[in-house]
């Protein structure tokens, strides 16, 4: 067998700490993020029209950390206590600085998030993406841009995946829709967005 063909193969720019909480820690930290925070349900545009995001969100950070994506735009909210402790502890392991964070609350297996690569301008060209996951563990897949290929991670209550370099502009991640999942998974990620000068 030619393993030379196997050492070839793309991998993402990405740190992987499986067991960045301690699972006390990050089973509190879930209970506290479910009760603090202002989850909503966006709707967002497809061509058969507006259809509702098949998760619940919330956008913290500073006031002028405008983000839009699918046609939302998000202005965000006050840090709240518990996502502020997970921002000082991921911007310590992954040596970069965030000013906002998306917070995405799948309820059930049938929460899921599709295709797509983080790669809207007030990102940068090489943003630094630290996913802080809680609750069940959901897949999480990574499929490079050209060859197709796909890494997955089970992104279990309190691990931390910090994607960097090129990693959005080759490839592409989704969390798929896994019915025999049951319990609920809360995923932050944490990022630098570029100050909007009009934040309102």
């Amino acid at each position: 067998m030619n393993t030379d063909l196997f050492n070839d193969l793309p991998t993402p720019d990405v740190d992987w700490y499986p067991d960045w909480l301690a699972a006390d820690d990050a089973e509190r930290l879930l209970v506290r993020l479910i009760d603090e925070v202002q989850w909503r349900q966006d709707m967002m545009g497809t061509p058969g029209g507006r259809v509702a995001l098949p998760r619940l969100t919330a956008w913290q950070g500073e006031p002028d950390a405008v983000y839009v994506y699918s046609g939302i735009r998000n202005v965000p909210q006050a840090w709240t206590p518990a996502v502020a402790e997970l921002k000082a502890a991921a911007e310590a392991t992954s040596g970069a600085r965030f000013n906002s964070v998306l917070l995405n609350r799948y309820r059930s297996g049938a929460d899921s998030m599709g295709w797509h690569a983080d790669r809207e301008p007030e990102l940068g060209k090489q943003p630094v993406i630290a996913s802080v996951s809680l609750g069940v563990a959901r897949r999480f897949d990574l499929q490079h841009n050209r060859s197709g290929v796909v890494q997955s991670f089970s992104l279990k209550g309190g691990s931390l995946l910090v994607m960097k370099g090129d990693t959005q502009a080759q490839w592409r991640h989704r969390v798929p829709k896994e019915p025999r999942v049951s319990g609920e998974r809360i995923n932050l990620t944490f990022r630098w967005v570029t100050p909007s000068v009009s934040p309102t």
